[in-house]
């Protein structure tokens, strides 16, 4: 089985219920649903979380919820523990890691990072984009000519299931899908959100998002 995993805790600090705070008339977390639902390939999907009121919201939108305990829902919780409290409950060849806080998708980005994680086979798969940041000070070169690396964005994982209860996130083989800079947002504060607006309001209006 492919698993669809969003984690959604309640306890963000950068923007108080952030999961569910409104964005363009619907919840945060409500474009990460409609981008799970419509994946192809994709044979079931969970929103992860230990908070009732999100476990509300996800529920009313449709979604399954896989309720976890508190103490997974720490500050410093990590990633891979959730993901392997998810695994243990409900068994999972692949795990699609989709978070809230990554609204901004092309139709067809999961399905196409899950085919690309299969025929690869791949351990694990991230999107992101080529990273030029050097310390200032640190270097002379033109930053064209600066190879960078590449840094993952958020948006989507796709990792083996017998990994993550290996305690691994990454494996040995990793694949990359590089997005553009709409699909690298990542909410942490309130700037990102306005930029989220932003997006999305243009996405909507040019027919590139569904609103």
């Amino acid at each position: 089985m492919i698993l669809g995993v969003i984690p959604a805790r309640g306890g963000s600090k950068g923007i108080p219920r952030k999961n569910i705070k409104p964005l363009l008339g619907k919840p945060l977390i409500a474009w990460t649903l409609e981008a799970a639902r419509a994946a192809r390939r994709l044979d079931r999907f969970v929103v992860s979380t230990e908070d009732a009121e999100i476990a509300a919201v996800a529920r009313g939108l449709g979604a399954e919820v896989l309720m976890r305990p508190p103490e997974l829902a720490r500050d410093e919780t990590s990633t891979l523990a959730v993901l392997e409290h998810a695994v243990r409950s409900l068994s999972a060849e692949a795990v699609v890691v989709l978070q809230p806080t990554s609204p901004v998708r092309d139709p067809g980005l999961i399905d196409l990072c899950i085919e690309r994680f299969l025929d690869s086979g791949a351990d694990s798969l991230a999107t992101g984009f080529t990273c030029k940041f050097q310390e200032y000070g640190t270097h002379s070169a033109r930053r064209q000519d600066i190879p960078g690396f590449f840094y993952d964005d958020g948006n989507v994982y796709v990792i083996k299931g017998s990994l993550i209860l290996q305690g691994d996130r990454y494996g040995r083989r990793i694949e990359r899908v590089l997005l553009d800079k709409e699909q690298n947002l990542d909410i942490d504060d309130p700037f990102d959100f306005s930029v989220a607006e932003f997006v999305l309001k243009k996405r909507v209006e040019e027919g590139r998002q569904r609103p």
